[in-house]
């Protein structure tokens, strides 16, 4: 077998603060294209890009977090990616982990790796994560691991790395365009009998992280909880949802 294609996707919105520091640590030769996809910045997130030489996708008007990770997985697959990593440009993330979790989806452990933020609370707090966060965290993570039988550190991470046949597989365009996109698609991972595993990454919470209020957060928790009733409606029959539908059905 030859060497498989690896492209990072950035999903960008005002990065223009920490899209270099970003792409500098992601180590050099460990990826094969870098694609950014810009979700109408009020920033110059876009000029940086250009400037650094990203391929650069531009939203003529604001469309979505989940929106933003269409149009980076549907340019990843006619790109030929057999790999593809999603990268938050917001340097949250320490992105010299990359080859790290490309490696587990090379050699077949994983379909999917998530790069999970919690390995002790301590850590976590210390790396400026918001008490709220870590608590709403911690309380969906372990309801949707009992619920969907997987034993993941951070359902909720936005550092992850599929292989091309989870993104081949998956009907992530009838998805939501909102943060729920993130749940949804694991939930969907689960549901097609994906193999999900996940590596301890540094929590790095600065001024410009990206990050939802208190209010948006509140309607994502309610909402994962939504998908995984869904999950239970569609596995026991009760109900038939558009997005557990393969892509090749």
């Amino acid at each position: 077998m030859g060497k498989k294609k690896i492209v990072v996707v950035m999903p960008a919105y005002n990065a223009a603060n920490t899209l270099e520091k970003t792409l500098h640590d992601i180590p050099k030769g460990s990826v094969d294209d870098i694609v950014l996809v810009d979700d109408a910045s009020t920033d110059n997130t876009v000029e940086i890009a250009r400037k650094l030489g990203l391929d650069t996708i531009v939203h003529s008007q604001n469309r979505g977090y989940g929106a933003n990770q269409k149009s980076c997985y549907d340019e990843a697959l006619k790109r030929n990616a057999d790999i593809v990593v999603m990268i938050h440009p917001d340097y949250q993330y320490d992105s010299r982990l990359t080859p790290h979790m490309t490696a587990f989806i090379d050699k077949g452990v994983c379909d999917i790796v998530l790069g999970s933020r919690i390995r002790t609370r301590k850590e976590t707090l210390e790396g400026g994560m918001p008490v709220y966060k870590y608590i709403s965290n911690r309380f969906l993570t372990i309801i949707e691991n009992i619920a969907l039988g997987q034993n993941v550190g951070d359902f909720h991470t936005g550092f992850r790395a599929y292989s091309r046949k989870v993104l081949e597989t998956i009907p992530y365009i009838k998805n939501s365009d909102d943060f729920v996109f993130d749940t949804q698609f694991l939930v969907q991972a689960v549901y097609f009998g994906f193999k999900i595993g996940d590596v301890p990454v540094p929590v790095r919470y600065y001024d410009d992280s990206s990050s939802i209020n208190f209010k948006r957060s509140t309607k994502y928790g309610l909402e994962t909880l939504g998908m995984l009733f869904s999950f239970y409606a569609q596995k026991l029959g009760l109900r038939r949802y558009e997005f557990f539908k393969s892509k090749s059905n």
